[in-house]
């Protein structure tokens, strides 16, 4: 080979590709993992872009065991948060923690109820890591009942996210009120807002009652809300009438539901008429055809509201913190089914909507700058000091071992005796085990939904 002249330039040499991001998302229930995973896709979007810090990103999606566990049908009608279901795999709370411990995250979502995280935070303490991850939890939507116990349990990690500015408010004032470190607190917003502006169609008229597991919860108030949907269809013939289902029978969601709608339909006298039906599927895709939203309390209202699509909160039942309806108090959205018969549509006050992190004036490209810059600046931070969450075996010695022991762990945060779950030796030994938690699953929502409200009900006799 002749040797280069004076003239030649030296070939350009090529960047080294940066390791890629490795974030975990821990979910217990089938709407905690929609928003952990959106969260995730947030956090990381300018890490995942084309800048020139950019490197690839990694989210492994993780399913802790329970009740709740969401099943592949409610997966898949999440709708599109960027994770292959088929990747996505169920979990003890001891088996995270080895996974953590093995897998060497750089991030980690927790998308669990405040025992979970609380838990979780200990958990990972205790591994005692050379390099811990950077952990962020947060709340799937409307914060309207135990406020100081959910927070007070997410303490300790290094980002907690607020839906809106009202809710960041709240927090900061809440751990500032017991003394604890209130910096984690973020502003942010739903991470599952998006679709396109409401748009009147001609010849479309479509009411949406968007229906919530648990609010309410007596047989009673359940009924008298079918009736009235279904009479409000009656009354109008031509105007189509959907009730959205969160589950069918059988599946739990992020709360338990005794009284299925799907059920309590069969037993409607009368009948149902020919322009009500029963949807499922992404609430996104339903409003895409909505032109009134009425909901009790259900975060599908924020949704709705984001799009600018008119948007009722009953009050037939009361405003109560029980139902969560009183979060709306100054919304402007409280009304009737008796005014939505008559044609009324409740109009949002301005004021009330800006600080609720709906972000309908357009504002919700930047909604998570703050949080994303915050947790770059973290992973960048090298080591991380050891998570310090407000509840201790000293501070909280009849609260904390309680918590954690229901996850198998030990007040210290290690696992207890015989928690670790053992390597499965074959596929058949994994199968009967799958076989027995699908049964205790089934025993469980049976018992649930079939034998708890006979109890109740004898106990009201």
């Amino acid at each position: 080979m002749p040797p280069r002249t004076s003239q030649e330039a030296e070939p350009a040499e090529t960047p080294a590709a940066r390791p890629a991001l490795r974030v975990a998302v821990l979910a217990d229930s089938d709407t905690r993992w929609k928003w952990g995973a959106l969260t995730a896709r947030r956090l990381t979007a300018e890490a995942a872009g084309d800048g020139p810090d950019a490197r690839p990103v990694e989210i492994s999606g993780l399913l802790l065991r329970g009740r709740a566990t969401p099943t592949p049908r409610q997966l898949a009608e999440v709708g599109e948060v960027g994770i292959d279901a088929e990747r996505v795999r169920e979990v003890t709370a001891v088996e995270f923690l080895h996974t953590v411990r093995d897998e060497g995250f750089d991030l980690v979502v927790l998308a669990l109820v405040g025992g979970g995280v609380q838990a979780m935070l200990h958990g990972i303490a205790a591994l005692n890591l050379p390099r811990r991850p950077v952990v962020v939890t947060g709340y799937v939507g409307v914060v309207y009942e135990k406020l100081a116990d959910g927070l007070l349990l997410r303490h300790g990690a290094d980002v907690v996210l607020a839906n809106s500015a009202h809710d960041a408010e709240r927090f900061r004032a809440v751990y500032e009120g017991v003394g604890a470190d209130a910096s984690a607190v973020t502003e942010a917003a739903l991470p599952f807002l998006g679709g396109a502006p409401y748009q009147p169609e001609e010849g479309r008229d479509t009411v949406v009652f968007a229906a919530q597991p648990s609010v309410p919860a007596s047989r009673a108030d359940r009924t008298y809300l079918l009736r009235r949907l279904v009479e409000h269809a009656r009354l109008h013939p031509r105007r189509e009438v959907l009730l959205k289902l969160r589950s069918k029978p059988g599946e739990h969601t992020t709360h338990i539901e005794e009284l299925p709608y799907q059920k309590l339909a069969q037993r409607l006298p009368g009948g149902l008429p020919p322009n009500f039906r029963l949807v499922y599927g992404h609430m996104g895709e339903v409003l895409d055809r909505t032109d009134l939203l009425v909901t009790v309390s259900s975060t599908a209202a924020l949704e709705s509201l984001h799009r600018r699509i008119p948007t009722a909160i009953l009050t037939d039942l009361g405003v109560r913190e029980t139902l969560g309806n009183h979060h709306f108090v100054g919304s402007g959205l409280l009304t009737s089914w008796d005014r939505l018969d008559g044609g009324t549509r409740p109009r949002p006050d301005a004021a009330w909507v800006a600080g609720q992190g709906v972000a309908a004036d357009g504002s919700y490209g930047t909604a998570y700058d703050t949080a994303r810059a915050k947790v770059t600046a973290l992973l960048d931070a090298g080591q991380l000091p050891p998570l310090a969450p407000y509840y201790t075996p000293a501070s909280a010695p009849g609260y904390l071992p309680g918590i954690l022991g229901r996850h198998h762990l030990a007040p210290d945060g290690t696992p207890l005796p015989g928690a670790a779950a053992p390597q499965e030796p074959g596929r058949v030994r994994g199968a009967v085990r799958e076989t027995v938690r699908n049964a205790a699953r089934g025993a469980y929502r049976h018992g649930v939904q079939r034998v708890a409200p006979v109890i109740r009900r004898m106990g009201e006799l």
